[in-house]
C-alpha cells in the first residue's frame, strides 16, 4: 500500500498492510529548531511516516467593511509578541489580545466580554466558504504521498472547530462553565449561533476531495467539563456539524486532547469516522488504550495515543520502541489505528522519532 490507501484503509476501519504511523501538526518551533526548516513532507520522508497536508481552503466573503472590520497592532512586551485586534461593528468594537512565544500562541483577552456581545456575531458576521476548486487542486498535486486534512473553521482571529470549544475561546472557558448553571439558556443561544456559521461552512464543502477534517477541540475534554456538561452543551450541536459533513461528503475526525475515557462511547455516538489523540496521564490525559479499544474500537477509527512525552526525549531508542509495539498490541488488533503523538511535540530527540517510525514500520498485520 502506499501511504494514501494505507491511512484511508485505517480511517475506514480496515486493516491495512501494516500501522500507519505519522504525526498530529508539526510545529514551526521544533521544526526551526531541530529539522533545519525543512517542510513537512521533506520531514515525513525523511523519517518514513505516512504524511498528512494539513490545507486551509477557506476564504470569508468579504463583508461590507462597516459592518464588519477587524485591525490589529503591536502592544509592547518584554517578553511575547503581544498583538491587540480590534473588531469594528457598528454597534459596538469587540477587543482580544493574543500573545505568543517561540513555541505557541494564547488568549489574553476574550473578544467577548458581555452575553449581549453574541447578538453582533448574529448579525454582522461574514460568511466563510470553502473554496473548493482550491481544496482539489491541493489534493490532486498531493497525490498518493499521503492524506490530506483540513478542519471546521473556528472563529475570526483565533477559534476552535467545534461549537463549544469556540466558544471556550470566545468567552473564556471558566465563565462559560459556570454559565451551563447561571444562564444556560445563554450558553444555548450562543451555540446555535456559532453552529448555524459552521453549518453554512460545512455545506461549501461538498465536493472538496478532503480525506478527514478535524472537530472538537480540548475545551471539550473530560479533564475540563463533566460528561453531563458534554451531553447537553456538546454532543447535541457537534452531532449536527458531523450529520452534515456526511450530507457534503466529508469524513470527521474528533479531537480531544485531554481527558477522553468518560467520554468515548458519547463521542463514538455523534458518528464521526475517526476520534483523537488519546492522550496519555503523563501529558494531562487519561487514555487507556486497550480499554479504549475494547470499548469503542469496532465504531470509529483511533488516531494517537503515543506518549510523546516519555518517548521522543529522555529515554533510549530501545524504550521507544517497546512503547511503539505497546501501541500496537494495545490498539492495533482488527486494523482502525493509526500511531501518532498524542497531539503536538515541541522538543524531541531526533534518534527518538527515528526509532518511532521504525519501528511502526515493522508492526505488519
Amino acid at each position: 500500500m502506499n501511504s494514501k490507501q494505507r491511512l484511508v484503509t485505517a480511517i475506514d476501519g480496515g486493516i491495512p498492510d501494516r500501522l500507519p504511523v505519522t504525526t498530529h501538526h508539526l510545529m514551526p518551533y521544533f521544526m526551526e529548531k531541530y529539522m533545519n526548516g525543512m517542510s513537512e513532507l521533506e520531514f515525513f520522508n525523511h523519517f518514513g511516516m505516512d504524511p498528512i497536508q494539513w490545507i486551509w481552503p477557506f476564504v470569508t466573503i468579504p463583508p461590507n467593511p462597516e459592518h464588519w472590520r477587524i485591525e490589529s497592532r503591536n502592544i509592547p512586551d518584554s517578553k511575547y509578541i503581544t498583538i491587540r485586534y480590534d473588531l469594528s461593528t457598528p454597534d459596538k468594537t469587540l477587543t482580544t489580545v493574543i500573545q505568543r512565544s517561540a513555541s505557541s500562541d494564547w488568549v489574553i483577552e476574550r473578544l467577548l466580554k458581555d452575553k449581549n456581545d453574541i447578538d453582533l456575531i448574529a448579525k454582522y458576521a461574514p460568511s466563510v466558504q470553502c473554496d473548493v476548486e482550491e481544496a482539489n487542486r491541493q489534493v490532486k498535486e498531493f497525490g498518493t504521498r499521503g492524506i490530506v486534512r483540513s478542519s471546521v473553521p473556528g472563529f475570526e482571529i483565533y477559534g476552535q472547530p467545534g461549537c463549544w470549544q469556540d466558544a471556550a475561546v470566545l468567552y473564556g472557558i471558566e465563565r462559560l462553565i459556570l454559565e451551563t448553571y447561571d444562564d444556560p439558556g445563554w450558553v444555548k443561544a450562543f451555540l446555535e449561533i456559532l453552529k448555524k456559521r459552521k453549518l453554512d461552512t460545512i455545506r461549501t464543502m461538498a465536493g472538496a476531495k478532503l480525506d478527514i477534517v478535524e472537530l472538537g477541540g480540548g475545551d471539550a475534554s473530560s479533564t475540563v467539563i463533566s460528561p453531563k456538561i458534554f451531553d447537553e452543551f456538546v454532543a447535541p450541536y457537534d452531532k449536527e456539524l458531523i450529520d452534515e459533513a456526511h450530507r457534503s461528503g466529508q469524513k470527521i475526525a474528533y479531537h480531544t486532547c485531554g481527558g477522553m475515557m468518560p467520554l468515548l462511547e458519547r463521542i463514538a455516538g455523534m458518528e464521526p469516522e475517526a476520534m483523537e489523540t488519546f492522550t496519555p496521564p503523563s501529558l494531562g490525559g487519561d487514555a487507556d488504550l486497550r480499554e479504549a479499544k475494547r470499548r469503542i474500537g469496532e465504531r470509529v477509527c483511533m488516531i494517537g495515543g503515543f506518549d510523546q512525552c516519555c518517548f521522543f526525549q529522555g529515554c533510549t531508542p530501545e524504550e521507544t520502541r517497546q512503547a511503539v509495539r505497546r501501541s500496537f498490541d494495545e490498539a492495533g488488533a482488527g486494523g482502525g489505528f493509526i500511531l501518532a503523538p498524542s497531539d503536538h511535540f515541541f522538543d524531541a530527540e531526533i534518534e527518538l522519532i527515528a526509532a518511532f517510525a521504525d519501528e511502526a514500520r515493522r508492526c505488519v498485520y
